[in-house]
């Protein structure tokens, strides 16, 4: 047993997967638009490869995790998936040309998509006796995007943005090798499916909670795709575009070191309500504050609750719904609705219209829909099923 894995928990190499993970997706997320716009695309263009990623979202994890349950070969899925990964974005990287970069974003998503649902359902049967230490597993996730973005940030002073897709490899590769080291998470019993896939996925509080993480990812949507680019607009260097990327995500750190002791007193639907308030705030705070340095640092504070607290609470929801046999495709569909769907209409939207309304507006666009999520999760999760289900 490695030093600090208790219980059977291998915590580190759970938690090294999620720090390359996510270190990766931070040196890419805030700096490919200007990589791309360095490749003389425009701003539809950017939102339309952005939107790609986004949008295999929607098949990618429910094919893979649909292999997973199927099979049980989870950890087999995500080595498969890490390592396809590392070798077609090494392809997108010596492309220049929009229909190209485009096709290759497509093959390339299609295989990184694959490979977080079925990690977080390997990752929440190693928790099975302690799920509250979930959220710090998952928070070396946020720690590892704070450190791709700050780096990044720092190195585009110094280095031109062509580098940039080296640096990603690397970090996928990383990922890749960590894959190999965790251990498939013991089984108690055989598990077996307790009512249908498509019987869950049709009560009522789970296509509400699907409807709302939808609308949180399209309210994200012109953040990830154009925040960047945003900041610069309007007079913002690229190191200080990462520090506002990290600080929001440090924020989030915080958040996951001491959710757990917040769940026992808030209950996961007055969690969702509050970080549904806070997300529309966020958004007409980036809206109308964009030049005002200290408003706009405290509206990336509040990513703790519009990314961190959705997340948390979503992942246990659907873990709860989808027991036995239909976790990883639990987590598949919640991927799918939110992070997939939400998230290509969002970015597709915004590079729609960026030229034509402004990022004021579009930013005013996003605070609506997530005004319209919190009106959903009101009406649709109830508080009794929430209370029974606090971490």
């Amino acid at each position: 047993m490695h030093k600090g894995e208790t219980e059977g928990v291998p915590y580190w190499r759970l938690s090294g997967f999620y720090f390359f993970y996510f270190a990766a997706l931070g040196s890419l997320l805030p700096y490919w638009p200007l990589y791309l716009q360095s490749l003389g695309f425009d701003h539809g263009q950017i939102g339309t490869v952005i939107a790609i990623i986004a949008a295999t979202k929607i098949v990618a994890p429910n094919i893979w995790g649909w292999i997973a349950d199927r099979t049980g070969r989870g950890l087999t899925v995500i080595r498969l998936g890490s390592i396809c990964t590392v070798a077609t974005f090494c392809a997108i990287a010596r492309f220049d040309d929009f229909l190209a970069m485009a096709l290759g974003t497509l093959l390339y998503s299609f295989f990184w998509n694959a490979i977080l649902p079925p990690f977080e359902a390997v990752t929440l049967h190693h928790m099975r006796s302690r799920p509250e230490r979930y959220s710090k597993v998952r928070l070396w996730g946020s720690i590892g995007f704070i450190v791709g973005v700050l780096a990044v940030g720092r190195a585009l002073e110094s280095y031109p943005v062509a580098h940039l897709p080296y640096v990603v490899a690397a970090l996928l590769s990383g990922m890749w090798l960590l894959s190999l080291l965790v251990p498939p998470a013991a089984r108690h019993g055989k598990e077996a499916a307790t009512s249908s896939f498509r019987r869950l996925l049709l009560r009522g509080e789970v296509l509400a909670l699907l409807t709302v993480v939808f609308l949180v990812q399209l309210a994200h949507g012109p953040y990830y795709a154009f925040f960047t680019l945003y900041l610069k607009e309007h007079g913002y260097g690229s190191a200080q575009a990462g520090q506002l990327w990290s600080l929001g995500v440090m924020a989030e750190v915080v958040l996951f070191m001491g959710l757990a002791r917040l769940q026992r007193r808030l209950s996961l639907r007055q969690l969702l309500l509050g970080s549904l308030v806070l997300g529309t705030l966020r958004w007409l705070a980036i809206a109308q504050a964009v030049d005002e340095p200290l408003l706009l640092a405290t509206a990336q504070l509040l990513h703790a609750a519009t990314f961190g607290i959705t997340h948390v609470t979503a992942v246990h929801l659907v873990h709860h719904h989808f027991g036995g046999a239909h976790h990883s495709k639990g987590q598949a569909l919640y991927n799918s609705a939110g992070h997939g769907l939400g998230g290509m209409l969002g970015s597709y939207w915004s590079g729609l219209f960026w030229a034509q309304w402004g990022g004021p507006l579009v930013y005013s666009g996003a605070a609506a829909a997530s005004l319209l999520g919190l009106l959903i999760a009101w009406l649709g999760i109830r508080s009794t099923y929430a209370r029974a289900t606090r971490a």
